[in-house]
């Protein structure tokens, strides 16, 4: 009798084994097709224990068939965009139903190398792929990271085919004559018929940032250094900044991520982790901000005299910053000694104690607007204004890991969020973007074909 019972027992058991493995299966499947989308808690923790080592061995040889067709499908528009040059075709449309707000979004092919995802996100080849665009008078712009510029008339956005336009520029020459390497394009912003860039480098000093500026001429663009950082590293990183964004006094902003110096961001004397003002007329800089980590969204509300920002957090803890200038208090937004995140495997030792169990607040420096965990690889944002997209007040926050588009409503002292909707363009890693108010649009830039595209209130 009791060798029945233990049979029954460890039947019981083997089910309820075997039942976990199944779960445990659906659970990596969902991690390893869908990434990003599928971060609920259980999930998080099968991350946790399972190495992305593992994640991607599983992907590459459990889901072979699924892997392939993506793979096929993807060679396919890649062939499509070849065949059709500097045409920009419209290569897809869809129809996006988010409650009481229907959209249309249109694809087009974009002229620039596309991001090899094989290599990771982080991988210095790919930092010669992460592109921008800006949309300057009747004409949309776009510079690869390799430098290459293209534009064509913005009205186009509205038909099937952008039609671009090459524009030659002297940035090959630069690196020639300062026997320097091109590590890539950082930013694309236009000011009063003057078109700036923001360009990563390598040379004997090691790796350091630096703006550029050009008259804007269509027959060449001849690019001069306009402001150098004189801040350098060794090793190649993601974390650099290097958004562009007006501001006042004929002056502009500039964000410098941390370039992994965990002693940068608080040191006043460094560039290094900090958003700062320059001046156009002499070249002098301001400090605007620091405690930064990588800012790589920046918008200026003169009405508010406000600075946005976005920036990624470590594994966790993406942020949008509110910076008001008329608020008499010290513009510390806290890296590395406070966030939202976590260390990565590894790095633990480089932070203190506090950093990941305090609030920003309670560790005396700014509190996040709002911040995301787990990140969405969050990327540019913009702000609005009573549109068809927006009630009221708006943020735009584009994102890279979650291939998204965050349309935020805040209220008018700019201290609640009231709502917050989420555009989902699976596949896209969306690195610019930017809004056109006489043609009613909003324009993203992604990396992964790449293309542009385009949402439209239907």
């Amino acid at each position: 009798m009791s060798m029945i019972r233990n049979k029954k027992k460890y039947f019981f058991f083997i089910i309820i084994f075997f039942l976990l493995l199944i779960y445990l299966f659906y659970a990596v499947s969902d991690i390893v097709r869908h990434g990003y989308d599928r971060q609920n808690k259980i999930i998080l923790i099968v991350k946790s224990i399972i190495s992305p080592h593992y994640i991607k061995k599983i992907k590459e040889n459990l889901f072979v068939v699924s892997n392939l067709k993506a793979k096929n499908k993807t060679l396919e528009l890649q062939v499509r965009k070849y065949e059709q040059g500097n045409q920009g075709q419209n290569f897809l449309s869809k129809q996006i139903d988010l409650g009481d707000n229907k959209y249309t979004a249109n694809f087009f092919f974009l002229p620039f190398k596309k991001l090899d995802t094989n290599l990771g996100w982080n991988a210095e080849t790919n930092s010669l792929r992460a592109h921008y665009s800006k949309i300057y008078n009747d004409n949309f712009f776009s510079i690869s990271g390799e430098g290459k510029l293209v534009y064509f008339n913005k009205k186009n956005l509205l038909t099937n085919n952008l039609r671009f336009k090459n524009l030659p520029n002297n940035i090959s020459e630069i690196l020639e004559q300062n026997t320097s390497e091109l590590i890539g394009i950082r930013d694309l912003f236009f000011f009063k018929d003057q078109i700036f860039i923001s360009m990563m480098i390598k040379n004997e000093d090691g790796i350091t940032i630096n703006l550029y500026r050009a008259n804007l001429n269509f027959k060449k663009i001849k690019f001069k250094l306009f402001f150098e950082t004189k801040e350098y590293w060794r090793n190649y990183n993601v974390f650099s900044g290097g958004r562009i964004e007006k501001f006042f006094d004929n002056k502009i902003l500039f964000s410098i991520g941390f370039s992994k110096n965990y002693e940068a961001p608080q040191n006043k004397n460094s560039l290094l982790g900090k958003i700062i003002s320059i001046n156009l007329d002499n070249g002098e800089y301001d400090l605007i901000s620091y405690g930064h980590r990588n800012p790589q969204g920046l918008f200026y509300y003169d009405k508010k005299n406000l600075v946005i920002n976005t920036e990624h957090g470590p594994k966790g803890g993406d942020e949008i910053n509110f910076n008001f200038l008329d608020y008499d208090e010290d513009k510390n937004f806290g890296w590395p000694n406070a966030s939202y995140g976590k260390a990565y495997p590894g790095e633990e030792n480089l932070f203190d104690i506090n950093t990941f169990k305090k609030t920003h607040k309670e560790l005396g420096f700014i509190e996040p607007f709002k911040f995301y965990d787990p990140s969405i690889g969050i990327s540019e944002v913009i702000f609005l204004e009573k549109n068809s997209f927006c009630i009221s007040k708006c943020l735009l926050v584009s994102s890279l890991r979650a291939n998204s588009l965050y349309l935020i409503n805040i209220d008018e002292e700019f201290k609640e969020l009231l709502s917050e909707k989420r555009i989902y363009l699976k596949g896209n890693r969306i690195r610019d973007l930017d809004y056109d108010k006489e043609l009613d649009l909003i324009v993203l830039l992604s990396e992964n074909i790449p293309s542009i595209i385009t949402i439209k209130v239907n």
